[in-house]
């Protein structure tokens, strides 16, 4: 028969060394072959790290964008839960006249409590030298800086005395000073104008970055007062000191959700909410919500790498079938072979061994090509590399499995045939 491989060898035991070179020899004979039956492997680990790659890289993306609201913090928003949905019903900034100052102070008393900023918020154009730019205007308390993790990077933030004497005091975010002031300009001892009043700029705060589709570095935060008197209005709720939402900080993580339990309790008690009757407010737990986002998030990059698994059982079949091809072109080899005295468990390891060196292969250059697919996502696509620690334990262990599992089967029907058939066969 023309056949470039090498023969198997004949009688007595062979050596594992033996077993391997002539699995090899029997690859390497027919290399166009070889490489198609290997590519449902490789197409398979490539597809498997790369889709996992893209579910940790949205893992990241969420808790990096959900980080930076905060963390250990309590949002609590006037209006009542909409449903299952868990939804409220909000008015825009200042109309909502629920939670007042006063509800922000008695929350300072309560165990597990960092820092409590009440705040106010809307929007307004901002003016400076000719340069105009429409932003969102936050009145808070000094204790903005603590409950909401931001940090001063350029002069400082208005301290209580400066918020009570009513001066008019501005901290900016990154982007408010890029495109009012332009890029690289410390804008601190600047004076602009908020809508028609005069501000003077004592603080930038550092930056944030997006968090979904909003800027969060598009903000300018001035005192509570300041905002409600001068620039937001007292809104046309009943309660002169109302504010649109306030923020919570936690001592730690434990210490949260006891908090909240004590917030709620506390407003509904400030509010004589009577047992049975909706909440006239909104708590909302930023750990909460990232650990169910971290969770959709892990259940979406296990269902990617399920679907690219799929390629794999798909490659492993064919690696079946091309075995059992080389089984029927073989048959007289073997034959001729098992009749001057091989022993049945050569044939059958040396064909395990070439179908395991067939899935090994493919998953290594799968392997290569996830990582490749990955790191280009990465530099072409803004979008994080998130290449698991397991990938390659992966691609070698799962390809293994596959040569073993699809390639036993091939094994055993080599190592059954009978020597005389096998020898009669042309």
């Amino acid at each position: 028969m023309s056949d470039n491989r090498p023969p198997l060898t004949a009688g007595g035991t062979m050596s594992p060394f033996e077993l391997v070179r002539f699995a090899v020899g029997a690859i390497a004979a027919h290399p166009m072959r070889s490489a198609l039956t290997s590519l449902g492997v490789v197409i398979g680990v490539a597809a498997v790290i790369m889709m996992t790659s893209i579910g940790l890289g949205a893992q990241q993306r969420v808790e990096e964008a959900l980080s930076s609201l905060g963390t250990n913090m309590l949002v609590i928003r006037p209006g009542a839960p909409r449903g299952a949905g868990g939804g409220f019903v909000r008015g825009g900034g200042g109309s909502g006249d629920s939670l007042t100052v006063d509800d922000a102070e008695a929350m300072r008393t309560l165990d597990g409590v960092r820092a409590v900023s009440p705040a106010v918020n809307g929007g307004a154009q901002l003016v400076y030298d000719g340069a105009n730019w429409a932003s969102r205007i936050e009145g808070v308390t000094p204790d903005y800086l603590v409950a909401r993790d931001l940090e001063i990077v350029s002069g400082q933030m208005f301290d209580q005395a400066a918020a009570d004497s009513g001066r008019k005091v501005a901290v900016l975010g990154q982007t408010v000073v890029r495109e009012l002031f332009g890029e690289g300009v410390d804008p601190v001892g600047q004076r602009m104008r908020i809508g028609p009043i005069p501000f003077t700029v004592v603080g930038v705060l550092g930056a944030k970055g997006q968090s979904g589709f909003q800027d969060q570095d598009d903000i300018v935060v001035i005192p509570l007062d300041a905002a409600r008197s001068r620039v937001i209005g007292r809104g046309s709720g009943s309660r002169g000191n109302s504010v649109n939402q306030i923020y919570v900080k936690a001592v730690d993580e434990d210490a949260l959700y006891r908090l909240e339990q004590d917030v709620a309790e506390l407003l509904r008690d400030r509010h004589r909410i009577r047992p049975g009757q909706d909440d006239d407010f909104n708590v909302q737990n930023l750990t909460s919500i990232q650990e169910a986002a971290q969770s959709s998030t892990a259940t979406f990059t296990i269902l990617l790498a399920a679907v690219a698994g799929v390629s794999l059982l798909v490659g492993g079949v064919g690696i079946m079938n091309i075995m059992l091809v080389s089984v029927t072109e073989r048959t007289r080899e073997i034959g001729l072979r098992m009749a001057i005295g091989a022993r049945r468990s050569d044939v059958l390891t040396q064909f395990a061994l070439e179908s395991v060196a067939l899935s090994l292969l493919g998953g290594l250059l799968g392997l290569v090509l996830g990582v490749g697919g990955a790191l280009l996502m990465s530099k072409f696509g803004d979008w994080p590399a998130a290449i698991p620690a397991w990938a390659a334990p992966l691609a070698i262990g799962f390809s293994t499995f596959v040569g073993v599992v699809f390639g036993a089967y091939p094994a055993w029907r080599a190592a059954q045939l009978d020597p005389i058939e096998a020898l009669r066969r042309e």
